[in-house]
């Protein structure tokens, strides 16, 4: 079995808390083979950028690098995070086309390859992860690095004409032909590349559906839905219940309903219209005042961008607004919460909602969906509300699914959710519940794996 060698942003070194579905199922398949993982340290440096860190844990060795400020402004908060990550969440109004960050992405990619090249072997498996590292690939090529290299994309792939708006975009997303396969969540995502290569990119979708690239090269490119640790988080959620965190919750709701987000504050996940939707659902349900509380809990991520600072301030008025407007004297419908909590904390509180509401405008997959949904109690199940523009959607069909703008929708959505009967709610997490156990996390990293050693 070849060695494998997992290239990401940022490296679940030993030590540190593992708590997301990537880096369990990252690290069961360099367990499982042996192998390297590598990427940024997550430091910046006041040297130069690439100084290396190595630990080793069994068959595992661990290599980290260094950046100073100004890659990891460049790169990371700039390219990455100010251009990549709203054009390829479908939001060109945001996307800050800046040269100077976009050369310093690709500089940094030059600097990952000049690292990590001398540690690799003939006879390797590269998995890359990621819009962070999109052209390293292809300079790993540059450098006579022939063994097999497979990319995946974990965030939604936008349709051409967006990509296309992009100055320079056939240089970074052409990079894409050098791997042997690159990987999406969904198949709308991988059509979307398909018609990029077709339209703009000089390439060709061949009768076999290996594409072709301008210079003859062949590759693939295919759909691979990330999944998680099902049985671990329903056992997790489970011990949970007993945590004085989820204990104190449930007390804190007076035999009221529960519903629950749980997201990062970007404005990717839709935030304004979910607090907008559960206000139209307090107007358009008098019926059901004071029987539901809403806890919304959202970490504060890259803080020092301008557009999540006014995301922040945006999402206070509007919790104001709903509480001064809906609150009474023992209630209050919006719980707005920027703090972190544990992973198994969270999935407590998961049980103890009776509505999830994952309503994201745009998302690669959406593991919190998948989460809430193993969360579950089998003997009295919460309903998910869902977003149609997540690609969790093309799984979780049993869900309530919405329209994220449609505000009238996810008010009516919340309603039935709160309403709805036993048996139709333990019929429809049933079935999810199946699909959720059979396509696992690590059933996605080895349906990856063996395509990539097949092709």
């Amino acid at each position: 079995m070849s060695r494998l060698v997992v290239v990401s942003n940022r490296v679940a070194v030993p030590g540190e808390q593992r708590a997301g579905g990537l880096a369990v199922g990252l690290q069961a398949a360099l367990e499982e083979r042996g192998g390297v993982w590598f990427g940024w340290s997550g430091k910046s440096v006041r040297d130069e950028s690439g100084a290396l860190h190595e630990q080793r844990d069994g068959d595992i060795q661990f290599v980290t690098m260094d950046l100073n400020k100004r890659d990891v402004d460049g790169y990371y908060n700039g390219f990455a995070n100010r251009t990549l990550w709203p054009l390829l969440h479908f939001r060109l109004d945001l996307v800050d086309y800046d040269r100077g960050t976009r050369e310093t992405y690709h500089r940094v990619n030059a600097l990952f390859a000049d690292k990590l090249a001398p540690l690799l072997r003939e006879d390797d498996i590269v998995w890359i992860h990621d819009y962070h590292l999109i052209p390293l690939g292809a300079l790993l090529r540059e450098r006579g690095i022939g063994c097999r290299i497979g990319f995946f994309l974990h965030v939604p792939m936008p349709s051409a004409d967006l990509l296309q708006a992009m100055p320079d975009h056939l240089r970074l997303f052409s990079s894409l032909y050098a791997y042997d396969l690159v990987g999406f969540q969904t198949q709308r995502d991988t059509d979307r590349f398909q018609t990029y290569l077709r339209l703009f990119g000089g390439g060709r979708v061949l009768p076999d559906g290996r594409l072709q690239a301008p210079d003859g090269r062949h590759f693939r490119a295919a759909t691979f839905p990330i999944g998680i640790d099902t049985a671990r988080i329903a056992a997790q959620a489970k011990a949970a219940a007993n945590k004085s965190a989820v204990k104190d919750l449930r007390a804190s709701l007076r035999d009221r309903q529960l519903a629950i987000g749980v997201d990062r504050l970007d404005y990717s996940k839709g935030l304004p219209e979910r607090f907008q939707g559960f206000e139209r659902y307090l107007d358009r349900h008098p019926d059901q005042h004071g029987s539901l509380t809403y806890l919304q809990i959202a970490p504060v991520s890259r803080g020092d961008v301008t557009e999540y600072r006014q995301l922040r301030t945006q999402l206070e008025q509007i919790a104001g607004h709903i509480n001064g407007g809906h609150a009474a004297p023992d209630w209050t419908p919006l719980r707005y919460v920027n703090q972190n909590f544990s992973h198994a904390t969270l999935t407590g509180f998961y049980r103890a909602a009776a509505v999830g509401l994952v309503t994201p405008l745009r998302d690669g997959m959406n593991l919190v969906a998948k989460e809430y949904v193993a969360s579950q109690d089998p003997d009295n199940p919460g309903v998910l509300v869902l977003s149609l523009l997540a690609g969790a959607a093309d799984e979780l069909k049993q869900a309530l699914l919405v329209n994220p703008h449609d505000l009238d929708g996810v008010a009516d959505a919340i309603a039935t959710a709160s309403t709805m009967s036993l048996k139709r709610r333990q019929e429809r997490w049933h079935a999810m519940m199946e699909h959720l156990h059979r396509f696992d996390i690590n059933h996605w990293r080895r349906s990856f794996l063996e395509t990539l050693e097949s092709v």
